[in-house]
C-alpha cells in the first residue's frame, strides 16, 4: 500500500481515469449498450491501470498513455460512424447508459492527461525550485 502511495500525481491521475473508464463501460454494457458487446475494454483498462498503479517504469507511462488514447479515438470514429454513443449521451431513456457514457468520457479524459503527464514528467531526481529568493 505504501509503495502505491508514494506514486506520482499523474499516475495516480492515469489510475483513476482508467478504472473510471471501466466503470463507464461496464455500467454502459450493463444497462443494454451494443456498444460493448465483451468485457475486454474494461478488462485491459483494469489491467493497464494495475501495471500502472504496481510497476513504475517507462513502459507503463506509455500504456497508460496509450491505451486510452486509442480508446478515445475509437470513441469519436464510433460516434462519427454511427449515432449509437451520440444517442446514449443525449437520451433520458436509459439512465445507465447515460450516466456510464459520461463516466466514460470524463475517465478517459482523465486517463489522458494523466497518461500525458506521466510521459512528459522529468525523470531522476527532484525539480528544481523556481521560486524568486
Amino acid at each position: 500500500m505504501k509503495q502505491l502511495l508514494s506514486r506520482s500525481d499523474y499516475s495516480k491521475l492515469n489510475v483513476a481515469g482508467l478504472v473510471l473508464t471501466a466503470g463507464g463501460m461496464t455500467l454502459e454494457r450493463g444497462a443494454g449498450s451494443t456498444l460493448y458487446p465483451t468485457l475486454t475494454g474494461p478488462i485491459v483498462l483494469l489491467v493497464v491501470a494495475a501495471l500502472v498503479a504496481v510497476r513504475p517504469t517507462r513502459w507503463t507511462g506509455y500504456a497508460g498513455l496509450i491505451v486510452p488514447s486509442v480508446l478515445a479515438v475509437g470513441l469519436v470514429v464510433s460516434a462519427a460512424l454511427s449515432t449509437t454513443f451520440v444517442d446514449q449521451l443525449t437520451g433520458t431513456g436509459n439512465a445507465g447508459a447515460l450516466v456510464g457514457s459520461i463516466v466514460h468520457i470524463v475517465g478517459l479524459v482523465v486517463a489522458v492527461a494523466g497518461g500525458i503527464g506521466m510521459v512528459l514528467r522529468p525523470r531522476g531526481g527532484a525539480i528544481a525550485d523556481v521560486r524568486p529568493h
